[in-house]
C-alpha cells in the first residue's frame, strides 16, 4: 500500500492536513480516498484529540480517529517549537493543498495562515474551517457540532411530534462541513488550472449546519413559524416512514398515488382507502395523516416483516428491513459492495475500517493505508518531500519537535 496510487483522479496531489478532530479530517480524508498524498500533522505527545475518544484501537488509535483518518499518513510535529513551524512551512510550500481548523487567528500566529503560505506558495489552494463566518462578530468563538446543532434549528426539527431538542445521532455538523469543503476544495483546484493561483477556502460549521436544515428550513421561512416534527415520518408524504410488523421493524415509502392503490389493494386489503376522497392524493393524504397512519398502524402490525416485504416487492413499493448497526455492517449487501475493509493492525491486531464510498469505473476506490499511528510516518515524510538526512531527524526527536 502507497500514499499515492496513479489512476486514481487526485494521484500526484499533495495535501497537508493541520486540521483535528472531525471537520477538517473528514475533509482531508475524502480527498485521500480519490487518490491524494495527504500527510497529517499532530501534536508528538497528544496526536489528533480524537485518538482519546471512543474504542481504543492499539495504543494510541480509537474507533473514533479511525473513522475519519484512512489513507493518510501522520507526521508528529511541535508546532509550538520554531523548529516546527519552519518544518511546517517547507511542507506547504510544497503542497497543493492546506487544511486547518484553528481558531481564528491561530494559524496566524504559528506563521502557518493563508496569506504568509501563499506568498510562498502562490499556487496552494488553503482551507480554513472555523466555528462561524470569520467576518462575523463570532469569528472567535470555538466552534463544536454540538452547539450549532442546537443554534442552527437541527435540534427543533429533529425527533417526534412533542419531544424536546434531540440532537442528530452522529455529528452531522462536522461530517456535511467537511464534505462541504473539501467540494471547495475541488472546485479550487479545478479553477487553478485556468488561473495558475490558489485560493483561500473559508467554512464555518454554522453556515453549513444551517444547509441541512434543507426543505425544513424553506418551509419555516414560508410558515413564518417551525414545522412540526414528524420523527420517522415525512413531513410531506404519507404514508412514508417506519411502521412496526408482528416481528419487528420496516421502512414503507409510498411515493405516489398509484403506488398508494397498490397498497390500499395488495397489502392491507383496503381498496376503499383509495377512493377516499380523504386519501386519494398525497396533498389529502398529508392533511389527514392523523386519521389514516393509526389505521395502516393497525393493519400491519400482525403481519411478519418477511411477507410484507415480499407482498411490498411485488407490488414495486420501496420497503426494507430496519436493522441494528452491527447487523448492517456485517450483512451481505454491505460485504458485496465491498464497504468493509480488513486489514492488520502492528498493534492491535485484525482490525477493520469502512472502505471509501467512491466508485469509479465499477470498481470501488481502495484503501491504500489504513489509519495511521502517531507519528508512524514522519521519518518518511521528511525524507522524501524535504530530502531530510537521517542524522537531522534524529536530533529533531532528541529534542522532542518531532
Amino acid at each position: 500500500m502507497t500514499a499515492s496510487l496513479p489512476g486514481l483522479p487526485l494521484a500526484g496531489l499533495r495535501v497537508l492536513d493541520l486540521s483535528r478532530v472531525l471537520a477538517g479530517p473528514m475533509c482531508a480524508m475524502s480527498l485521500a480516498d480519490l487518490g491524494a498524498d495527504v500527510t497529517k500533522v499532530e501534536h508528538p505527545s497528544r496526536g489528533d484529540d480524537t485518538r482519546d475518544w471512543g474504542v481504543r484501537v492499539g495504543q494510541r488509535n480509537t474507533s473514533y480517529f479511525n473513522s475519519a483518518n484512512r489513507n493518510k499518513r501522520s507526521i508528529s510535529l511541535d508546532l509550538q517549537s520554531p523548529q516546527g513551524q519552519q518544518i511546517a512551512l517547507q511542507l506547504a510550500a510544497k503542497s497543493d493543498v492546506v487544511i486547518q481548523n484553528f481558531k481564528v487567528g491561530g494559524a496566524e500566529k504559528l506563521g502557518l495562515g493563508y496569506e504568509q503560505l501563499s506568498a510562498l506558495n502562490p499556487r496552494l489552494v488553503y482551507c480554513s474551517i472555523s466555528g462561524y463566518s470569520r467576518s462575523g462578530a463570532e469569528a472567535k468563538r470555538p466552534g463544536y457540532d454540538l452547539v450549532v446543532q442546537g443554534e442552527a434549528g437541527l435540534m427543533a426539527m429533529n425527533g417526534e411530534e412533542g419531544q424536546g431538542p434531540l440532537k442528530f445521532g452522529i455529528a452531522a455538523v462536522d461530517m456535511f462541513t467537511g464534505m462541504y469543503s473539501a467540494q471547495a476544495i475541488l472546485a479550487a483546484l479545478y479553477e487553478r488550472h485556468s488561473t495558475g493561483r490558489g485560493r483561500h477556502v473559508q467554512m464555518a460549521l454554522y453556515d453549513c449546519g444551517l444547509m441541512i436544515t434543507s426543505y425544513y428550513g424553506m418551509e419555516a421561512l414560508l410558515k413564518d413559524g417551525d414545522p412540526p416534527k414528524f420523527g420517522n415520518a415525512h413531513p410531506s408524504i404519507v404514508p412514508y416512514g417506519v411502521f412496526e410488523a408482528a416481528d419487528g421493524p420496516l421502512v414503507i415509502t409510498v411515493g405516489n398515488n398509484g403506488q398508494f392503490q397498490r397498497f390500499c389493494s395488495e397489502i392491507v386489503g383496503h381498496p376503499e382507502w383509495a377512493t377516499d376522497e380523504r386519501f386519494a392524493t398525497n396533498t389529502a393524504r398529508s392533511a389527514h395523516r392523523h386519521v389514516l397512519m393509526p389505521l395502516i398502524h393497525e393493519a400491519l402490525r400482525h403481519k411478519p416483516r418477511a411477507q410484507l416485504l415480499a407482498q411490498l416487492t411485488a407490488a414495486q413499493i420501496p420497503c426494507g428491513e430496519v436493522l441494528g448497526l452491527l447487523d448492517a455492517l456485517q450483512s451481505e449487501r454491505t460485504a458485496s459492495a465491498g464497504l468493509l475493509h480488513r486489514y492488520e493492525d502492528s498493534e492491535a491486531g485484525a482490525q477493520a475500517v469502512l472502505a471509501p464510498p467512491y466508485a469509479m469505473d465499477g470498481e470501488r476506490l481502495p484503501v491504500r493505508l489504513p489509519p495511521p499511528h502517531l507519528g508512524e510516518h514522519t521519518d518518511a515524510v521528511l525524507r522524501e518531500q524535504l530530502g531530510m538526512a537521517p542524522d537531522a531527524i534524529a536530533a529533531l526527536r532528541a529534542q522532542n519537535i518531532i
